[in-house]
């Protein structure tokens, strides 16, 4: 090979960001082993960072915008359906842009709390509705201010490596049972994929940042609202690179911090040095948008020494970057024959508030803790169970974008590592961009068939039977070969 380039795209967008934090007093539990409800303080903000993309055609020069898609990166851990809706039908009447086109994902970090309207009755719940209005009009707005800062840009990707994430399907011998935890001998993808977008001039626009790594360093003693690692992550690359840094989490389900669950936010924001370190030290070494590395050929010196230079893309390679076609999957996942109801569940709810009545009345706080947790899950469930499409499968609503050498895969619910590995390895050529928690968090996790019957938590919770995965990696492979990109 006399050729080394790395993935590129070539399209116009822009960038916007704005401060999402909810007030403080807000309804914040999210942990099950929590005894607080009200968020105390902010240990730094939530924010939302939005991009917009549409293509651009060199021979006509008229930009597209009827084909935008809009980002939006969103520091909250899960959003009801109803709230994803409200954000993209606010983006569509202050922009004009279909609300089918704006993709709406979430950080994951378990530190912004349960936003959900269904909280309204516990302490601090008051202001859920009032901070979600607000949320959607935000989003609208900022969607409005990216319009008209749109202008042609173009895309490098680079892949770098970072430790942060461990498996956490950890075995606890004792106990004879598996725990969510910190696995030291389990393996996990520590691939980091970095998009750097520049102008025409070679100023970074922004970077988006691919990473599959569960915000949940920190848990239960945690009473500030947080953007946990992500946070200090994205501050650590916009100091250097300049711009602004988005935020993409991938397939997750089985992948968390390998130091987490606790409450200290310092170990938060040591997390996330870790990425942002790990993500500049693959930026330095990018070359310029629109290049190659070629080899020069021969120089004599003490001996022959071969060379190599940055030279331009032929006319043909910048065509070819410029490619842009998105197109959405629908793929039917079955539900698990032993799915619980909402009325078994609701009974189990009732027995667990009724049993932390009675520990309250003999005050015994390990026994309010445990039972707190019992009826969190239940609550869970329930709001899982609510959500979740009828019938007998959960159809999943997939967008995939080819944006010149890039791949961009956007999906709902928590998938397993397997996911992203499988398809970056069957189409290794390009740089693929695996993006979860986007536009639903339902149908939740989506397990390989291998963890199912162990007791695994994310199995456990999963609505979708067995195999539910592994159908999903063939379907999202064939719908991307159909769209032009042979496999391997």
């Amino acid at each position: 090979m006399e050729v080394i380039r790395k993935p590129q795209g070539r399209f116009r967008g822009a960038f916007a960001r704005c401060d999402i934090t909810p007030p403080v007093g807000i309804y914040h539990r999210m942990w099950g082993a929590a005894l607080h409800d009200r968020a105390t303080g902010v240990h730094r903000p939530l924010e939302a960072t939005l991009l917009w993309l549409e293509p651009f055609s060199t021979e006509s020069g008229v930009t597209k915008t009827s084909e935008a898609r809009i980002l939006v990166s969103l520091d909250h851990c899960i959003l009801d359906p109803e709230e994803i809706e409200k954000i993209r039908e606010s983006v569509h009447h202050s922009t004009g842009i279909d609300a089918r086109n704006v993709l709406v994902t979430l950080t994951h970090t378990h530190g912004a709390g349960w936003m959900s309207r269904t909280r309204s009755g516990l302490p601090g719940g008051e202001l859920l509705g009032p901070y979600l209005d607000q949320l959607a009009n935000q989003i609208g707005l900022l969607a409005k201010e990216a319009s008209g800062k749109v202008q042609p840009m173009r895309m490098v990707v680079t892949a770098g490596r970072c430790e942060l994430a461990a498996h956490r399907d950890f075995f606890d011998e004792e106990r004879q049972r598996f725990v969510c935890g910190l696995n030291p001998v389990g393996q996990a993808d520590d691939t980091l994929l970095i998009a750097k977008l520049t102008d025409l001039n070679g100023e970074c626009l922004g970077t988006v940042v691919n990473y599959a790594c569960h915000p949940t360093t920190l848990a239960w003693e945690n009473t500030l609202i947080s953007p946990d690692w992500v946070g200090a992550m994205r501050e650590t690359i916009e100091r250097e690179q300049g711009g602004l840094c988005l935020f993409l989490q991938g397939a997750s389900g089985d992948l968390g911090p390998r130091e987490g669950f606790v409450g200290d936010p310092s170990v938060a924001d040591r997390n996330g040095k870790q990425v942002g370190y790990a993500a500049l030290s693959a930026l330095v070494s990018l070359p310029a948008a629109g290049t190659e590395y070629r080899y020069a050929g021969p120089v004599i010196s003490g001996t022959a020494i071969g060379t190599w230079q940055h030279s331009p893309v032929s006319a043909e390679q910048d065509r070819r970057v410029a490619r842009w076609l998105w197109e959405e999957c629908v793929v039917d996942l079955p539900y698990r024959h032993d799915l619980p109801t909402i009325e078994q569940t609701r009974a189990e709810m009732e027995h667990w508030l009724a049993e932390e009545s009675k520990a309250r009345e003999v005050s015994d706080p390990g026994r309010v803790r445990d039972c707190r947790a019992q009826v969190e899950q239940r609550t869970r469930q329930l709001n899982r169970l609510t959500h979740l499409e009828p019938g007998r499968s959960y159809p999943l609503r997939c967008q995939i974008g080819i944006l010149g050498d890039v791949i961009w895969v956007f999906l709902p619910g928590e998938l397993y590592q397997i996911f992203q590995v499988t398809l970056r390895e069957r189409f290794a050529s390009h740089a693929v961009f695996v993006t979860t928690l986007t536009n639903d968090w339902q149908p939740g996790y989506i397990p390989p068939a291998s963890v199912y019957g162990y007791e695994i938590y994310q199995e456990v919770i999963a609505a979708t039977s067995p195999g539910s995965l592994e159908c999903l990696i063939e379907a999202i492979t064939r719908k991307i070969s159909h769209m032009g990109l042979e496999s391997s």
